[in-house]
C-alpha cells in the first residue's frame, strides 16, 4: 500500500508553519540582545517599526484599501482596539520575560494556550469540551496549582501570556480582517501613543536611539520585520495544512523557548517546576490526541 503523495501547496504550508514557530521560539535570543533597553520602549519600536513593514507589504500587494475600509467599521475598529491593547500586553509581558530571566514561565505561558482556549470556549461560548479534553484541562489546572503551591511566587508570567495570547486568538476569530491586514490596523490605532511616546523620549534626550551602538540601532529597526516576517509565514501555512497538523507545530515554539532558557540561560528548572511541566504536556499530549482522533474520524466519514 503506498502512502498518498504530499500535495506541493502543503509542503510548502508546513515549511512556512515550522518556519514561524521556529522562529518565535528563538526570538528570545534577539530581545536578550537588546536586554538594556526598556521593555516599554522596545514594543513602541517594535510597534512602530512593523507598521511601516506591514505598510510596505500591503502597498506591494495592491492591499491599501482594505485599512481604509476597516477604518469605516466601527465594529472592525472595536475588534481590533481590543486585540491590538491586548498584543501590547503580551509583547511587554514577554520581552520583560525574557530579559528578567523568565523565559521558562513564558514559554508555559505558551502551552497553556489551547488549554485556556478550550476552558474559554466552556465558560464563554458554552462549548462543551470532549472527555479527553476535559481530562487535559485538569492535568494542566493540577500542574498550575502545584506551581502555586511549591514555587515561591505567583506565575504571573505563564498566566498573563497565556491569557492575552488566547484572548487574542479568540477575538481576532470575529474579525473579518486577516493575519497582515490585522495586524496593520492594530498598530495604527497605537500609533499615537507608540510614536508619540518614543518622540517624547527623543525630545528628553533619552530612550536608545542616538544612545546606543551601531549594533543596536539595526536590531531595533529590524525589530519590525523580526515580527512581521514569521507572521507571513503563520499565514501563508495556515492557509494551506490542516488545523491538526497546524495545532501540533505550534508546539515547537514554546518547546524551543524552554530548551534556551533551561540549557542556553541556566534558569532554574527545579523539581516543582518538573512536575508542573510534566502534568502541563501530558495534558497538550492529551489535547493532541483528542484532536487527531476527532480529525480523523471526520475523514473517515
Amino acid at each position: 500500500m503506498s502512502l498518498a503523495p504530499v500535495h506541493p501547496e502543503a509542503r510548502r504550508g508546513t515549511l512556512a508553519a515550522v518556519g514561524a514557530f521556529t522562529f518565535w521560539g528563538l526570538i528570545p535570543v534577539y530581545w536578550k540582545w537588546l536586554g538594556h533597553i526598556s521593555p516599554v520602549e522596545l514594543i513602541m519600536h517594535r510597534a512602530v517599526w512593523s507598521l511601516v513593514f506591514l505598510l510596505g507589504v500591503l502597498k506591494w500587494q495592491n492591499q491599501l484599501g482594505v485599512i481604509a475600509q476597516a477604518f469605516r467599521s466601527k465594529r472592525v475598529l472595536g475588534y481590533n482596539a481590543a486585540t491590538g491593547l491586548l498584543l501590547m500586553l503580551n509583547w511587554l509581558t514577554f520581552i520583560w520575560a525574557v530579559n528578567n530571566g523568565h523565559i521558562l514561565d513564558s514559554s508555559l505561558g505558551y502551552f497553556l494556550v489551547p488549554l485556556i482556549n478550550v476552558a474559554a470556549g466552556f465558560i464563554f461560548f458554552h462549548e462543551r469540551p470532549r472527555p479527553l479534553q476535559w481530562v487535559a484541562i485538569a492535568l494542566a489546572a493540577a500542574g498550575v496549582a502545584w506551581l502555586l503551591a511549591r514555587v515561591d511566587h505567583v506565575p504571573w508570567v505563564s498566566f498573563i501570556i497565556a491569557v492575552t495570547w488566547s484572548g487574542y486568538g479568540l477575538i481576532r476569530k470575529k474579525s473579518p480582517m486577516g493575519a497582515l491586514d490585522g495586524l496593520t490596523v492594530e498598530t495604527l490605532l497605537f500609533l499615537p501613543l507608540t510614536a508619540g511616546y518614543l518622540i517624547w523620549l527623543a525630545a528628553h534626550h533619552q530612550g536608545a536611539l542616538g544612545h546606543v551602538s551601531m549594533r543596536d540601532h539595526v536590531l531595533i529597526f529590524c525589530s519590525g520585520w523580526i515580527t512581521a516576517i514569521p507572521l507571513v509565514w503563520f499565514a501563508y501555512g495556515a492557509r494551506r495544512i490542516r488545523l491538526t497538523t497546524l495545532g501540533l507545530l505550534q508546539y515547537i515554539g514554546p518547546s524551543l523557548a524552554f530548551l534556551l532558557g533551561w540549557l542556553v540561560y541556566h534558569e532554574a528548572f527545579d523539581g516543582a517546576r518538573v512536575v508542573a511541566f510534566g502534568l502541563i504536556w501530558t495534558g497538550l499530549a492529551c489535547y493532541s490526541a483528542d484532536s487527531f482522533w476527532v480529525h480523523r474520524k471526520s475523514m473517515l466519514g
